[in-house]
């Protein structure tokens, strides 16, 4: 028995089961129905290139289309099929990684020029055996600009026997000129109740009994990545002896206990920093890493704000208790609580990641949290201000007769001695004599004027001698639409590039109230501050110029011109004031 094992050595969940077909890749829907169309129609790109995270099966799907591309069925007579027979040569070949026409590189480890040009100099020569050559580069992003560019010709105008098939993780890393020569596919994260699907499948296979918990915390901890989870899974399988639990997977994992995250968000909302301490430690004990359990208050923050919001929708392979539990907690929460939390909870994450104690670190993120949890948001606090009731007065502390009646403020409290009203002696002081001083009176602040109209806004930009924008306002930038609070504007090319955000800041530092300046380069834009007053400049010169009066006198001066045009005040003498402009000699103007 000892020697049969020897024979036939492990083989790892993850190449045990790896796909072979496009049948048994999952949660690839997209790819696998776009290759069925394009084979079928026999629309076949000459170069394809795959991305995603790691793990979702790029380098097994670049594998199956070599199969796909080159299977001639278990007659020989077949072509390129979306269902490889696994039986003929080639696809026995390709499977096994012995195939002379199947050449796979991985450019993590072969990254210059010189191995490109091998594979230049190899696309001349047509297939020793399969329909196509197909060279599988992994990882492609590593080659260095030379080898892209080496590529690029044979890439662009390759010889009909040969397919290309690029694999990446960081797909922004590749030249365009090379993605542009591409078919593209972005492998999807399998989500993660596929993944527990697909892993409850391979642990009958294996005659492992795990619990369906533990499957959704490994499908849960994967990431959408199927080889990390069947990694996982091989490992859960080792550590239960073949029968796995929910708590078994935990203690594998690192994972604080869901129902202890729960208990911990709960205490720490309701401010109660002691407990939320105790359970804390309780989990650090245990093996949980405090980064992990504040990633897990973190997912459970964002989980309860989607409750809250859409409490119908589907979340997937949660527990029913889970649900209801989180369902009372998504109610007794306001947005603004729920919010607070998800900021205070990412700080105290990269803070616990970059600490050298985590677990202080982490203490000290609830601690914040639990202050923050029963602050009134802006809201409540302004309400409170509104609703609060007028300060009462007090009676004055004076010893003889009663003198003027003392404010007390609720805002600022203070205390002074008063003297007792006995006589000659010192000042005696006494518990009864502390009275609260008197705070200031308050006053009535005017609030800031809200301007109605863009060009009230532009004034206003002068009067706080903000020269360069204001006439940037008037003179760069036609409106499109104004109202209280958003501004849309078109600008000119000549415009400041910081002019919007400058205007929105100085506009809600001025007027106490947010204002949103965006860009608007579609809907019909209004003439500039400037222009329009050109205009109207122009109208009212137009308007002088038909007056009777004037043309009476443009006729008797015939060289005068309208200089300006000037509004009587309400309070001067109304007398019309006019400029000439002419060349009148002295004796024409005593005429």
């Amino acid at each position: 028995m000892t020697e049969a094992v020897e024979a036939t050595p492990y083989r790892v969940l993850a190449r045990k089961y790896r796909p072979t077909d496009f049948s048994t890749l999952i949660g690839q829907d997209a790819l696998v129905r776009t290759l069925t169309n394009a084979i079928g129609s026999g629309r076949l790109a000459h170069a394809f290139v795959l991305t995603g995270v790691r793990g979702v099966g790029k380098t097994t799907t670049a594998r199956i289309i070599a199969r796909a591309l080159n299977c001639v069925g278990p007659d020989g007579q077949g072509g390129p099929t979306i269902e490889p027979c696994g039986v003929c040569e080639h696809c026995r070949a390709i499977a096994e990684d012995r195939h002379v026409d199947i050449l796979e590189m991985d450019a993590a480890s072969r990254t210059g020029v010189n191995d490109i040009r091998e594979i230049i100099e190899g696309v001349r020569y047509r297939p020793t055996s399969a329909r196509f050559k197909v060279y599988i580069i992994d990882e492609v992003h590593m080659l260095s600009t030379a080898a892209f560019n080496a590529l690029l010709k044979t890439l662009e105008e390759p010889p009909e026997h040969v397919k290309f098939v690029f694999a990446t993780t960081e797909i922004r890393k590749i030249p365009i000129t090379v993605l542009s020569r591409c078919q593209r596919f972005d492998l999807r994260r399998v989500e993660a109740s596929v993944l527990a699907a697909h892993f409850a499948g391979i642990a009958e296979k294996e005659g492992a009994e795990i619990e369906p918990e533990a499957l959704a915390l490994i499908a849960r901890a994967a990431d959408g990545s199927v080889r990390d989870g069947l990694s996982l899974l091989d490992q859960a399988i080792s550590h239960g002896a073949g029968k796995v639990g929910q708590a078994q997977v935990r203690d594998m994992l690192g994972l604080a206990d869901r129902v202890r995250v729960f208990d911990l968000f709960e205490v720490v909302m309701k401010g109660q920093i002691a407990p939320a301490l105790d359970l804390l430690a309780e989990q650090y004990a245990l093996g949980a890493d405090p980064a992990v359990v504040l990633q897990d208050l973190l997912e459970l923050t964002h989980w309860l704000t989607r409750l809250k919001l859409a409490p119908d929708a589907e979340f997937g392979n949660i527990a029913e208790a889970e649900r209801v539990r989180g369902g009372e907690m998504a109610k007794g929460l306001g947005m603004a609580h729920l919010a607070r939390a998800w900021q205070m909870l990412l700080k105290g994450l990269q803070e616990t990641r970059s600490a050298p104690h985590p677990l202080q670190a982490a203490e000290m993120a609830l601690v914040r949290l639990a202050y923050a949890a029963d602050l009134p948001t802006p809201a409540e606090a302004i309400e409170q201000m509104r609703n609060q009731p007028p300060a009462p007065r007090g009676p004055s502390g004076g010893g003889g007769g009663g003198g003027a009646p003392i404010p007390s403020g609720a805002d600022r409290v203070a205390t002074q001695m008063i003297p007792s009203g006995g006589g000659g002696g010192g000042p005696a002081m006494s518990a009864a004599a502390l009275q609260l001083a008197p705070a200031p009176v308050a006053q009535t602040v005017a609030l800031p004027v809200m301007p109605a109209s863009f060009a009230e806004v532009a004034q206003l930009f002068s009067e706080r001698r903000e020269g360069t924008l204001a006439v940037a306002l008037r003179r760069q930038v036609n409106l499109v639409r104004f109202e209280a609070g958003r501004i849309e504007l078109r600008p000119h090319a000549n415009a400041p590039s910081d002019l919007l955000p400058k205007v929105s800041r100085l506009l809600t530092e001025w007027t106490g109230r947010r204002w949103t300046v965006t860009v608007n380069a579609t809907d019909p834009a209004e003439a500039t501050l400037s222009e329009q007053e050109a205009q109207a400049e122009t109208r009212r010169r137009e308007d002088a110029a038909n007056h009777p009066l004037i043309k009476a006198v443009m006729q008797t001066f015939p060289g005068a011109i309208i200089e300006a045009v000037r509004d009587i005040a309400a309070d001067e003498p109304e007398e019309a004031e006019l400029a000439f402009d002419s060349d009148l000699t002295p004796a024409d103007e005593e005429a």
